[in-house]
């Protein structure tokens, strides 16, 4: 491993860990590609060497989306169906457009800030604890 991190991950902020996350790229060192393909991890950064088979992101970042973008257009539908009323083929016409664009663009991005916020949080699956009787 080479030292480009600059910083340990102690020092790393999480103004710094979501910025790193939002731009795609290694939340350890913040240089190295997260992805090789599309949705597709790389196995390790290409900069550091972090292992990125720790990442379980799950459906979080789907979830995060789904949400938001289906708030953007439904309340851009309802506006204009009753401003406007326009025929159901023309709300296809606006409104498929606008969903590929409000969920497919920001997925990888949201990916990626939940990976670096997990990483910043040393975040690891529950385990049950043995206590003492």
């Amino acid at each position: 491993m080479n030292d480009t991190a600059g910083k340990s991950e102690s020092e790393t902020t999480v103004l710094q860990s979501a910025l790193r996350g939002l731009a795609c790229r290694c939340p350890r060192c913040g240089q190295g590609k997260l992805y090789a393909g599309f949705l597709t991890l790389a196995p390790a950064c290409d900069r550091c060497g972090l292992d990125y088979a720790f990442i379980d992101t799950g459906d979080g970042p789907a979830i995060f989306i789904i949400m938001l973008a289906g708030g953007i257009v439904v309340a851009a539908a309802l506006i204009v169906e009753v401003k406007y009323q326009p025929p159901y083929w023309l709300h296809a016409v606006l409104w498929l457009p606008l969903i590929l664009v409000t969920t497919l663009l920001p997925l990888r991005a949201m990916k990626s800030l939940l990976i670096a916020l997990q990483f910043h949080h040393k975040a690891a699956p529950g385990r049950l604890v043995d206590r003492a009787k």
